[in-house]
């Protein structure tokens, strides 16, 4: 798998401007290529948890989960390691200070694998406007 620079940017800076709460939500691919962050509606978060109300997301495809630890540790807790094992197959944890350098991917299982961050051109959808 492999995510969008731009996207990689738009997660860091949501999780800043949630400091000191943590962020949580979902991501979608085109492709092999991570594009779009999904927050589910209902979303609790506080300085310690985001809890997502999973049955309020959207009928579309996700392919893992995306959330901050304000602590700076990226490592997954037992919490986050039962959500990889439902949800997804890639998962991201950004730590703050939320730099382009405080961000660990998991798989499914909370192994580590290595997201390869490239430029996309993001497609427009005119028939939505």
């Amino acid at each position: 798998m492999k995510i969008a620079r731009d996207t990689l940017n738009f997660i860091l800076e949501v999780c800043k401007s949630s400091y000191p709460n943590e962020f949580a939500g979902m991501l979608s691919a085109d492709g092999d290529v991570i594009t779009d962050v999904v927050v589910v509606p209902g979303t609790e978060s506080t300085d310690e948890s985001a809890v997502m109300q999973l049955f309020m997301l959207p009928n579309i495809h996700t392919v893992g989960t995306v959330h901050s630890h304000p602590t700076g540790d990226t490592r997954p807790s037992g919490d986050d390691l039962e959500l990889f094992d439902t949800k997804g197959k890639i998962h991201i944890i950004v730590g703050a200070p939320y730099t382009i350098s405080s961000w660990t991917s998991y798989d499914n299982e909370g192994k580590p694998v290595k997201l390869q961050v490239v430029d996309y051109e993001f497609k427009e959808d005119k028939e939505n406007w």
